[in-house]
């Protein structure tokens, strides 16, 4: 705990932060403390300010794990090479390292045979020191990134959309086999990924951009007849097929008459009824008093069908607006907001129905209460009719 950073220490001496995540973050370099300390909270955001919510210690755990703990087996690097990083010697020797303290790191690893790096620093100048060197070995090792879009201004790095990784290992299922990179071709070179999350490591790639194996797509000429006609004709059908859905809509509502019909809120009704969940379908059967499914074949979906084609002009026009209403709100607040609107436009008295509902409350909680004060007269009243047969005895 001596080893905490400062903002670490005040944010402990606050209570903004427990003692079980004041433990992991002092195992950390100062730096990195830090940057783990924000990713000890959450923020949520509701309709009047953010709020930070303190997150679980097993939740920081994981996130330190997955963005600080760098593993060294997987290093692109020698671990015994003390040249890439003077400063730091070698992994070995190097009190950095979680298998240095295998009872203080005890709790992070999630193995006791993952051995990793916990300064991201010393880590990525060994990364950079390995690139350097082996570039100067092999002058002629092709320089790629593990990110797509245009090389940075000035960098040696080809873009991954530049180049097809040839993958070493065999293909699992005959599909695989007829994908690009399972395949070999003359223009196959070595390479090293100098830019990304994957600096350091060496590839096999194809960057001729001539290669009919793995640039196949470029190697169509742009004057193929066939392909631009395909092509024309699918952008045709696309718009002959938007277009007619256009007209056919239109044609749709004009077709509507001024004044609904019950068949046509039925038609409405019966399509917005689809889409309900079970907790809306749940609301809409107390609204209107619909029975529960029985039988296998009896669904909430058919017995709301069957309840609307039964019923009159009127209660489907109301079964039309709560399911509008039910719909149109994907939260509390939004569920509210549309009650509201709703009573206000229908010009329902709201502040009746709340006295109605609270002068309700607060009779069954004065029947509960009687009920409590009852109960426990009982045990007493007992007594006395026992007492009164043992002395009449």
């Amino acid at each position: 705990m001596t080893e905490l950073a400062a903002a670490v220490t005040e944010a402990f001496a606050k209570d903004e932060i427990g003692i079980g995540h004041a433990l992991l973050l002092a195992k950390l370099q100062p730096a990195e403390q830090e940057q783990a300390l924000a990713a000890c909270y959450q923020e949520q955001y509701s309709s009047s300010k953010p709020k930070r919510i303190l997150l679980p210690v097993r939740h920081l755990k994981e996130w330190i794990e997955q963005n600080i703990l760098l593993i060294l087996k997987d290093a692109p690097f020698s671990k015994s090479d003390a040249t890439l990083n003077p400063a730091a010697g070698t992994c070995d020797d190097c009190p950095k390292r979680t298998g240095a303290n295998a009872l203080l790191f005890a709790d992070i690893a999630a193995s006791s045979s993952i051995d990793a790096c916990t300064d991201p620093a010393w880590y990525q100048a060994k990364v950079d020191g390995f690139v350097k060197e082996s570039i100067a070995a092999k002058p002629k090792l092709v320089q790629i990134s593990s990110a797509y879009g245009t090389a940075t201004e000035g960098s040696a790095a080809l873009p991954r959309n530049k180049y097809v990784e040839i993958r070493t290992e065999k293909p699992t299922n005959e599909k695989q086999r007829d994908w690009p990179e399972y395949k070999t071709c003359k223009f196959t070179t070595e390479a090293i990924v100098t830019e990304g999350t994957e600096k350091g490591e060496l590839r096999t790639i194809c960057a001729n951009s001539e290669c009919a194996i793995h640039h196949a797509r470029k190697q169509k000429p742009a004057t193929d007849a066939t392909f631009k006609a395909e092509q024309e004709k699918r952008r045709r059908e696309e718009a002959i097929a938007q277009a007619t859905g256009l007209r056919v809509l239109k044609a749709t509502s004009d077709a509507v008459p001024v004044r609904l019909m019950k068949r046509d809120l039925l038609f409405v009704t019966e399509r917005l009824a689809a889409v309900l969940d079970e907790r809306r379908l749940a609301v809409i059967f107390r609204l209107h008093g619909i029975g529960k499914a029985n039988g296998a074949g009896d669904t909430p979906a058919k017995l709301l069908t069957s309840f609307l084609r039964k019923a009159d002009e009127s209660t489907i026009g109301r079964v039309l607006v709560a399911i509008t209403l039910l719909q149109s709100a994907h939260s509390p607040n939004e569920s509210a907001q549309a009650l509201r609107e709703a009573a206000e436009f229908y010009k329902v008295d709201v502040a009746a129905i709340t006295a109605k509902v609270k002068q309700e409350f607060a009779v069954k909680e004065k029947a509960q209460a009687a009920r409590k004060a009852t109960d426990k007269a009982k045990p007493s009243q007992s007594r006395t009719v026992a007492a009164k047969k043992a002395k009449a005895a």
